[in-house]
């Protein structure tokens, strides 16, 4: 009930009452961007959603387009602007998947939605994230800062669609809004490493032994 019902219901209420309530804070950092260095504010890439169907998330961009005299584009760290660093410590980068929300491609709590070259990496249990909608925030970001492992973020994740309900739900929004507003780490991104090098490298780890 609460899983086909309730909660999309109560994510789109959410999701609409808190992006007009943010709408002048959309605007005004939409504005700052396009005519800053990232000419481009909002940032789209491919995520596996439900069912795995791919969905494109959407972020304001943390990052410019600058290139080397090659043609490549520079390393994150020299590509980080300002207000890209200031946003991903504030989290306003998250604010434009409340859109993503609103098109219920994603929830406002469930696992994060991780690339899609990770999928063949998943075990069965873990491929658990995959029977809920992807969440801006979850249960493995309110549970630990940037060191927490692959394995027990993803355990985390099926852990949550497990224990799914409206208080546990309202549980980790409240959690996440202390972390935001305290100025802690939640951490939204995939990680320090990539899942796919970090389950490759545990395989050939585990061959030589």
């Amino acid at each position: 009930m609460y899983k086909t019902f309730i909660k999309p219901f109560f994510d789109f209420c959410v999701a609409l009452t808190a992006l007009v309530l943010l709408s002048l804070i959309f605007i005004v950092i939409y504005c700052i961007l396009k005519f800053g260095k990232n000419q481009e504010p909002l940032f789209y890439q491919p995520r596996p959603g439900k069912k795995e169907e791919v969905f494109y998330i959407i972020k304001f961009k943390t990052m410019s387009d600058e290139k080397n005299l090659k043609g490549e584009l520079l390393p994150d760290d020299k590509r980080l602007t300002r207000i890209g660093a200031l946003m991903r410590k504030t989290s306003l980068d998250e604010i434009p998947q409340l859109i993503n929300v609103l098109k219920g491609d994603m929830s406002l709590v469930g696992p994060r939605p991780l690339r899609v070259r990770y999928l063949p990496y998943y075990s069965s249990r873990e491929n658990l994230r995959h029977d809920v909608k992807p969440g801006i925030t979850g249960l493995a970001q309110v549970s630990g800062r940037n060191g927490i492992s692959w394995d027990l973020r993803l355990e985390l994740d099926a852990a949550y669609t497990e224990k799914m309900s409206f208080l546990f739900d309202c549980k980790i929004l409240l959690k996440t809004l202390v972390k935001v507003f305290d100025s802690s780490v939640v951490e939204f991104s995939d990680g320090p490493d990539s899942l796919d090098e970090y389950r490759s490298d545990k395989v050939k780890h585990s061959s030589i032994e």
